[in-house]
């Protein structure tokens, strides 16, 4: 019996203006995957990620996880799009980390991780304390606790909004180019959280022009551009033995 996937999206597509920025696109993604999304700049990547916990609103498609549209409730076979209160609750299950770190500044490192948790999961706070420290554990930074965001690396800093989206137990990942404001010299250690967390079975989905990465840790990778899938496949055949001259084109230039 086939498992359905964990994300599935469905003829997506999207707009700004008169500009279409994603054209039809579907994409499924099981659990436990870790699928890295490649492609030049203005392909569409980051618009895709935005979309599947509906920071965009698609102009036609749909997103589900776990079988459930986000963003939308179907009702009569039609989506109804959902209040911010719904979204919210929907959005439990995606996490998310962007290119900046969007960490509360007035806050300790401990309470950015303890901030969902507690209002939002409604979880007592002993418990979401304990697994807030199991967290900066996990990314290496159990001894920053009481710092706040302004005395921190901005590699720490990344580390620590990983944590933060763990903190809300989600089914998927999705990480929109996490190293690309980075010092090279601190991307290291936030790839390392991640290659840990793909190693541990999570679901993840990332945009990202680190191609050593998508080799190493990635279970598929999908080529973008022009708000089309290009290609996809096991990063050794679409790295190493890409089929068409666009992403070809593409990883020369990169490499």
């Amino acid at each position: 019996m086939n498992t359905p996937p964990l994300v599935s999206v469905q003829t997506l597509s999207k707009s700004y203006g008169h500009k279409l920025v994603l054209k039809r696109i579907s994409l499924d993604i099981a659990e436990g995957e870790v699928v890295a999304l490649i492609g030049p700049s203005g392909s569409g990547k980051s618009t895709l990620l935005r979309c599947m916990n509906h920071l965009e609103r698609q102009d036609s498609g749909c997103v589900l996880v776990a079988g459930e549209p986000v963003g939308f409730t179907l009702k009569n076979g039609e989506l109804h799009e959902v209040s911010d209160k719904v979204l919210s609750y929907q959005r439990r299950s995606i996490g998310m980390v962007f290119q900046g770190f969007n960490l509360f500044q007035h806050m300790t490192v401990l309470e950015n991780i303890m901030e969902g948790p507690t209002l939002v999961l409604k979880l007592p706070r002993a418990q979401v304390e304990t697994d807030a420290r199991r967290l900066l554990d996990l990314v290496g930074l159990s001894d920053w606790a009481g710092h706040y965001p302004s005395q921190l690396s901005g590699g720490q800093q990344q580390r620590i909004a990983i944590a933060r989206a763990l903190a809300m137990k989600p089914r998927v990942m999705l990480f929109d180019e996490p190293t690309s404001a980075l010092d090279p010299e601190l991307v290291g250690d936030v790839l390392e959280v991640m290659r840990t967390l793909a190693q541990e079975g999570m679901t993840m989905i990332v945009v990202t022009h680190e191609i050593a990465f998508a080799r190493d840790v990635c279970d598929r990778v999908v080529f973008m551009a022009d708000g089309e899938i290009v290609e996809q496949g096991p990063p050794g055949e679409v790295l190493s033995d890409p089929r068409h001259e666009r992403t070809r084109e593409f990883l020369r230039r990169i490499l």
